[in-house]
């Protein structure tokens, strides 16, 4: 299964993005998904992110954020010019983007949402975040992955 790419593979490649791929077996007891990947990585988990979907005033909107962090789902709101934001249901998460809780990427979702990366990212060369399924990572430039989905940078770590 290591080996069957995923949407956002499949638009890594096709916009010729510097990008590796790292895998491990997964744990479906893992408290954690990114912390999982973090330690079976040997990672610094502050540059492992998450990829999380909340409901912006009934919109769809993905945050990203390292995964020592908790989304704050106001600044969330206000940097996408919206009023209040609640995380929102996992199966509204996995119908929008295709992909399954605890492998959900920010690239190649089925739907492209407003998406806003934590700024922290831009303090790193590269980050990892889900490749599009659970034991899958891939490591990226901060800016790739910004460019790759429209994300507006901002502070939304809590």
């Amino acid at each position: 299964m290591a080996g069957k790419g995923t949407p956002g593979t499949a638009l890594l490649a096709k916009q010729k993005v510097p990008h590796t791929l790292h895998s491990y077996a997964h744990d479906p007891r893992a408290a954690s998904y990114g912390l999982e990947a973090a330690e079976a990585l040997g990672l610094e988990p502050t540059r492992v992110f998450k990829t999380l979907l909340a409901d912006v005033d009934g919109s769809l909107t993905v945050g990203i954020v390292p995964v020592t962090a908790q989304l704050d789902l106001k600044a969330l709101a206000a940097a996408v010019g919206g009023k209040k934001a609640r995380m929102a249901e996992v199966a509204a998460a996995e119908r929008a983007t295709g992909y399954v809780a605890g492998g959900i990427s920010p690239l190649g979702q089925r739907k492209r949402l407003p998406t806003v990366l934590d700024s922290s990212a831009l303090g790193f060369e590269t980050l990892f975040c889900s490749a599009g399924r659970r034991g899958l990572e891939v490591e990226l430039a901060p800016q790739d992955l910004v460019r790759l989905t429209g994300a507006v940078v901002a502070e939304i770590a809590a």
